[in-house]
């Protein structure tokens, strides 16, 4: 027969491991309401791990339409700090609105590097964002996509596990990049909370 002290001793131990449990699964992840980021990843065809630098609402109107996060080797606070680290990068973006028609989200991209590079970079820049254009359908609620920066490689686009392409050139991602954090970001809130300044974060 088991005594009370062995009894007591053995629920100790236990409570013990799910408290570690609880833990660390809140150390090693992020949450966003439904949405529910690592802490940090390892992307493909590299060795080095990344921290997720913040994560914030993309909004339009009074609507959410995905959260965007952005990964780093470094935790940065500026744009100029994030065009600076020359490693590995990632581009979150999880849809959180019904539909989003293929139309607006390549119109999108083009006024996003319209509004943040000159016209020589520009010139530049077309042929590959046509390309990228390519890689998108309708986008619906629950869909994963992935921007990753891998050096000597270029930028690599996966929609929900699914690799759609890669576009060669460290000044396409950068120009990508400043889709999020240039001068005329997509959304200024995002913008704050990937660079962790403002991270919309719910409270505990």
């Amino acid at each position: 027969m088991f005594t009370k002290k062995l009894i007591h001793r053995f629920s100790a131990t236990l409570f013990l491991l799910f408290s570690i449990t609880l833990f660390s699964t809140a150390v090693s992840a992020r949450q966003l309401n439904d949405v529910t980021l690592p802490d940090s990843v390892t992307l493909d065809g590299t060795n080095v791990a990344l921290q997720l630098n913040g994560m914030g609402y993309r909004t339009k109107f009074i609507f959410d339409i995905y959260v965007g996060a952005l990964y780093t080797e470094l935790k940065i606070k500026s744009r100029d700090a994030a065009q600076k680290l020359k490693g590995p990068k990632r581009v979150v973006m999880h849809m959180v609105y019904d539909k989003v028609e293929r139309e607006k989200i390549t119109n999108g991209w083009n006024e996003g590097f319209d509004e943040n590079n000159g016209d020589e970079q520009l010139k530049q820049l077309q042929a590959r964002l046509k390309t990228f254009n390519t890689f998108f359908p309708d986008l619906k609620k629950g869909d994963v996509l992935f921007f990753d920066f891998i050096p000597a490689t270029g930028t690599r686009v996966t929609i929900n596990g699914k690799v759609k392409g890669v576009i060669e050139g460290a000044d396409f991602y950068s120009a990508l990049l400043d889709v999020w954090l240039g001068k005329k970001p997509a959304d200024d809130d995002l913008k704050e909370a990937m660079l962790g300044v403002e991270e919309k974060l719910p409270d505990y």
